[in-house]
């Protein structure tokens, strides 16, 4: 009984399939391909010199509806883990070997694009960084890549998360729940083709499949909000490093100095994860931008929002308590009023002007901070490269 499958979504790419199942099968013998609905071949014919499975969805149901039909044909047949990638040509089926050895049951291995052939597309770029960014935001676990198609999946666990997704937003979706549920994420260095604007087939509607993600990415914040625990399939997430299981035993030692050192090194550490806890310059920005505008708009219960938030929502620590910092100055409500002043009717309350100062000045201060941030985070880290 064969555990590893490989599955193949596609999408009107009757150019390029046979080429990749071909090569697929050179590297994983039992193959599935979803065909969702195409209109541009009749793939059952195509692929059978192939000798493949081939299941067709008499409509376009999306790609996380046919990743769905792959993953549910496959364990039912066995299958314990399932290989996934794009039928348009731009993953090399040659680099399958690179996830077959990694393969875990607690365990989702996503391909992250290291060599690229061609040259990416902007949108690409800004995507791979946004879904990035929401992620950790989400899960308050830093995952590259996360639009990256060519994955591994354990079959069992993947089945018994509750994925509301059926388009390219699923793809996204499973990555935060898998985290909430215990699952590990892992990038396996992959290779990536993009063919001339002319000769490349997309069935992504950068509209339609940007708000179905956006609306996922919402819901799943609103969740994260929530302080309900994650129901989880797996224990093996957020192991205790060596370094601070050696901090935490030396502590318990008798003779003082090694204590000290202990402690030492212990809050060293601490320090070190807390100042890296989301630190992309999304992130970052993202921490200064919102401490700013509910240290202005609640002051001076502000820090309270922002504590909560930084904590269930993974943001930097050490940036937002920076930024509500500029918050605190007694004076803060003064100026919120004089600027209310300036715009509302002379005789009104002065509860109302400062009401109406702190939202201008908010909503002008914490975009102000979120660039700022972002565009010294971005010149620190492209130096850094």
């Amino acid at each position: 009984m064969t555990q590893v499958w490989c599955g193949i979504p596609v999408y009107n790419n009757a150019g390029t399939i046979a080429d990749v199942v071909r090569r697929c099968r050179e590297q994983i013998s039992d193959i599935v391909v979803v065909d969702d609905g195409s209109s541009d071949a009749d793939l059952r014919q195509l692929l059978k010199p192939l000798g493949v499975t081939v299941i067709r969805h008499a409509a376009n149901l999306g790609k996380g509806a046919a990743l769905m039909t792959a993953f549910g044909y496959a364990a039912e047949r066995g299958g314990q883990y399932m290989v996934t990638l794009d039928g348009d040509g731009q993953h090399f089926p040659e680099d399958i070997p690179r996830f077959v050895p990694r393969l875990s049951p607690d365990a989702i291995l996503i391909g992250a694009r290291r060599e690229v052939v061609g040259t990416m597309p902007q949108a690409s770029l800004f995507g791979r960084d946004f879904s990035d960014f929401w992620i950790c935001i989400e899960s308050g676990r830093a995952v590259s890549d996360t639009q990256s198609g060519f994955r591994a999946y354990p079959l069992p666990h993947v089945l018994a998360l509750r994925l509301n997704s059926r388009h390219y937003n699923l793809e996204v979706e499973v990555v935060t729940r898998a985290v909430w549920a215990g699952l590990r994420t892992e990038n396996v260095p992959i290779r990536v083709r993009y063919m001339e604007p002319a000769q490349r087939v997309s069935s992504f509607r950068p509209f339609r499949d940007n708000l179905r993600i956006s609306l996922m990415h919402t819901r799943l914040v609103l969740r994260q909000l929530a302080p309900i625990p994650h129901r989880r399939h797996h224990s093996s997430d957020y192991r205790e490093d060596a370094k601070t299981r050696s901090c935490a035993k030396n502590t318990n030692e008798t003779n003082p100095l090694r204590a000290l050192r202990a402690l030492r090194a212990f809050a060293v550490n601490l320090l070190k994860r807390v100042w890296a806890e989301n630190s992309s310059p999304l992130g970052l920005a993202a921490a200064a931008g919102l401490s700013a505008l509910l240290g202005i708009l609640l002051w001076p219960w502000g820090v309270i929002a922002v504590t909560y938030l930084a904590i269930r929502l993974h943001l930097n620590k050490i940036v937002a308590l920076a930024a509500l910092a500029m918050c605190v100055p007694r004076a803060l409500p003064e100026f919120c009023a004089r600027v209310g002043q300036c715009v509302v009717r002379v005789g009104a309350g002065p509860g109302w002007t400062r009401f109406v100062g702190a939202h201008i000045v908010a909503f002008t201060a914490a975009p102000a901070a979120a660039v700022l941030v972002y565009a010294v985070a971005r010149r620190f880290q492209e130096r850094g490269k």
